[in-house]
């Protein structure tokens, strides 16, 4: 009896110790929070309309702007639908080949392959495009359905002309605990995907060397005034173009009039930026010859050149020419 009544102080004892111990590691932890933030609960598909629209203008984005072979235009829209176990990609991560030959050329062979591999693994719900836009400024669309289990949303869109530049979102999130959102809004910003050295708009290829990780692109940076968006005066460079995401009502016979179609260009982008444009002109060159009577003493001069000319009341362009006095030569005496 005695052997028994020990044994089952010795079990009681342990779980105490146990029950002791769990309080002060969830006093430690804090509250339990879900192990998957992006995890969507919502019942059911949800359908959008998705609108891509193109700001850039020769107003918002004066510099270097590019009026032909090619002009400003947008190819076509990649839109991938997907859960937190795919990156189409990725600030700070490299480009895969497949985001390089988007990014580089338009082409979206391989990047098309990868999502389609990555479906059959169900961590892509689907794939869309819509068609290119011939001007910087321009719609087009595309409807989405969207399933709670791929509720990420990443797209990308190429800069044309451009070495390397896109624009895009990645891994945006349509779907709030067990609600779908009504309406998501961004702008977008450039980005570059760090395989092509190019600083120009109509730069020719220059292949990056080793290959860089993606990096957005701001008025500041890359920080270098042959780059075709180095606006030193702007703190942040107005968006080049926006999404714009919005929930439909779905019925069996619902049919979509606007999807993968360029809409019509009496739509308006709602607002309009305008960047001014400081003149740029080169370093004064050496001083020429000291020229005139002795009499009266010489006159040098020494020119620069306009690199870049103003727009959008931007800060005009200074003398070009300057001259100062001098003794000619012949007319110094020798010491």
């Amino acid at each position: 009896m005695q052997m028994m009544s020990s044994e089952h102080l010795t079990c009681g004892w342990l779980q105490q110790l146990l029950v002791v111990l769990l309080k002060l590691c969830l006093a430690f932890a804090g509250p339990l929070r879900p192990l998957n933030r992006t995890e969507c609960t919502a019942k059911g598909p949800a359908s959008y309309i998705l609108v891509f629209t193109g700001h850039w203008s020769p107003q918002a984005f004066p510099k270097q702007y590019p009026l032909f072979r090619p002009p400003a235009q947008w190819s076509k829209l990649i839109a991938v639908s997907h859960n937190r176990h795919f990156r189409l990609w990725e600030e700070g991560a490299p480009a895969s080949a497949g985001v390089q030959n988007f990014a580089e050329l338009g082409v979206t062979v391989e990047l098309m392959k990868a999502a389609k591999e990555a479906r059959k693994k169900r961590v892509v719900g689907a794939m869309y495009r819509t068609a290119g836009i011939p001007n910087g400024i321009g719609h087009s669309s595309t409807e989405l359905i969207v399933q709670p289990r791929t509720s990420l949303l990443s797209l990308m869109v190429k800069v044309i002309p451009s070495p390397d530049w896109f624009v895009g979102v990645n891994g945006l999130n349509l779907c709030d605990g067990s609600q779908w959102k009504q309406e998501v809004t961004v702008d977008l910003q450039p980005y570059d995907a760090g395989t092509d050295s190019g600083f120009t708009f109509s730069s020719p290829n220059f292949p990056t060397l080793p290959q860089e990780n993606i990096t957005k692109i701001t008025s500041q940076m890359p920080n270098h005034p042959a780059n075709s968006f180095y606006y030193p005066r702007l703190k942040e460079l107005p968006p080049i173009a926006s999404i714009r995401i919005t929930q439909q009502s779905r019925s069996p016979d619902h049919q979509t009039s606007v999807s993968n179609h360029i809409l019509p260009n009496s739509i308006s982008p709602q607002r309009f930026s305008v960047t001014p444009l400081d003149c740029e002109v080169s370093l004064w060159s050496s001083w020429g010859l000291c020229l005139g009577p002795c009499s009266r003493g010489g006159v040098r001069h020494r020119t620069r050149y306009i690199l870049l000319r103003p727009a959008n009341a931007g800060t005009p362009c200074p003398e070009l020419e300057e001259q100062a006095e001098c003794i000619p030569h012949s007319c110094m005496k020798p010491q």
